[in-house]
């Protein structure tokens, strides 16, 4: 190494969460979602996956060489420790790793963490100042807290799919598991808050949110107004519920959305399209007038809005000081020239598919140096024998478990 990569090395500033161990026992989406997340942020997240096939989502399709596309989506930055959840002596391991980790996070239905002797109060007796976190699909405790809880259920449980959709029309799940990612996200904050507080008080604690909390907690203004009015909202389709125009509108080459969200958006939107002529119309003099009158003012927008391309006006509008843009499909998106500057891709070698590219972390921060995706979704046990070295076990020990089938990894890895 030469003199100015230690110098560099050495004034590198650190990720916000390194040196943080994460002894992660989730699957699925919502808990792998908070732990990539940390592991974003420069926490060490080992990825604990059952063997033999590992994370359920490895197996769902569409696939890219064979490894599932979901699973590739959420687990960058970890590596992979693979253990028999059914081998005493591979839980025994857990629980021995659950001495060193700063944190512990599942997403079991509630009670299974517990029959493998890995719940709060087991982890808390080993390592008093861990820091434990649960994901439930609708909660710990109370009537529903036994049941288990998948993204669609909570989404129509908590009101959300009564929101979405067209007007009048079957209420609508989200286009992505929006309660699984939700509800990552959520657990993520309440780890960092924790650790945060840890320093100051030098104790751990238990942080917990499900699927249906999480999207309770999003219901927002639509929440509001029942809690404060009694209004049961009702599905709006891609109209703004109390603001009008707010929307999506028909371009001359697909949909364009525009949004008014204040009096002078309204008045530079009629100035721009060349109709000043709508200001002094009273079916149109402000917004009450125009959620009356909507249909009509609709008819009359989208006439206009047909004779440009969307990106054409969205530049104007834009300009002018209208929020707008164009409504694209993802082969569009992700050829933007603003997703391209905005680094929203980011590609990793894996060690089966070679280039790979990736989401990054839409959060920008200094120490990421301009990347947050610094390796590949791991494969299974791909890292067995680094990570239980570190955590304290000999080579004896390390050669003990894989005889006995209580650790395993994919042939074609290097033990």
């Amino acid at each position: 190494m030469f003199l100015w990569d230690i110098k560099r090395l050495m004034q590198r500033m650190p990720l916000p969460l390194e040196n943080i161990k994460i002894l992660d026992l989730t699957r699925a989406a919502a808990g792998p979602f908070c732990t990539m997340i940390l592991a974003d942020l420069g926490a060490d997240v080992v990825k604990v996956e059952p063997t033999p096939k590992g994370d359920m989502t490895r197996l769902l399709g569409p696939y890219d060489h064979g490894i599932g596309v979901y699973y590739l989506s959420i687990n960058r930055n970890k590596r992979c420790l693979g253990v028999d959840f059914r081998n005493e002596d591979g839980l025994k391991t857990l629980r021995r790793m659950a001495v060193k980790a700063d944190v512990v996070v599942e997403n079991f239905k509630p009670g299974t963490a517990e029959d493998m002797g890995l719940g709060y109060n087991d982890v808390k007796a080993l390592n008093p100042k861990v820091i434990y976190a649960s994901i439930s699909g609708l909660g710990r405790t109370g009537p529903y807290g036994t049941w288990p809880g998948l993204d669609q259920i909570a989404q129509g449980m908590s009101g959300m799919m009564s929101l979405t959709g067209p007007q009048g029309g079957e209420p609508t799940r989200f286009g992505v598991p929006i309660g699984d990612f939700t509800a990552g996200m959520w657990c993520a904050l309440a780890v960092t808050a924790a650790v945060a507080q840890r320093h100051v008080t030098g104790e751990g604690q238990r942080v917990e949110t499900s699927l249906f909390g999480a999207l309770v907690g999003l219901l927002s203004l639509q929440g509001q107004r029942y809690l404060s009015n009694g209004d049961v909202p009702k599905q709006s389709g891609n109209d703004h519920p109390t603001i009008y125009p707010y929307g999506v509108f028909d371009a001359r080459d697909g949909p364009l959305n525009v949004a008014t969200a204040r009096e002078e958006h309204w008045q530079r939107l009629c100035v721009i399209i060349g109709m000043t002529e709508l200001l002094e119309d009273p079916d149109y003099v402000d917004n009450s007038a125009r959620m009356q009158n909507k249909d009509k003012l609709r008819a009359i927008l989208n006439a206009q809005f047909r004779t440009r391309d969307a990106i054409e006006w969205t530049k104007d509008l834009m300009e002018g000081g209208v929020p707008s843009g164009p409504i694209y499909s993802l082969d569009k998106m992700f050829n933007d020239p603003q997703v391209i500057d905005q680094g929203m891709v980011e590609q990793v070698q894996h060690p089966t598919i070679g280039n790979l590219d990736l989401l990054a972390n839409p959060m920008k921060m200094d120490a990421f140096e301009g990347r947050s995706v610094r390796t590949p979704p791991p494969l299974v046990g791909e890292h067995n024998t680094e990570i239980l070295t570190e955590y304290g076990f000999s080579p004896q020990e390390i050669a003990a478990l894989d005889a006995a089938s209580a650790i395993g990894a994919e042939e074609e890895n290097n033990l």
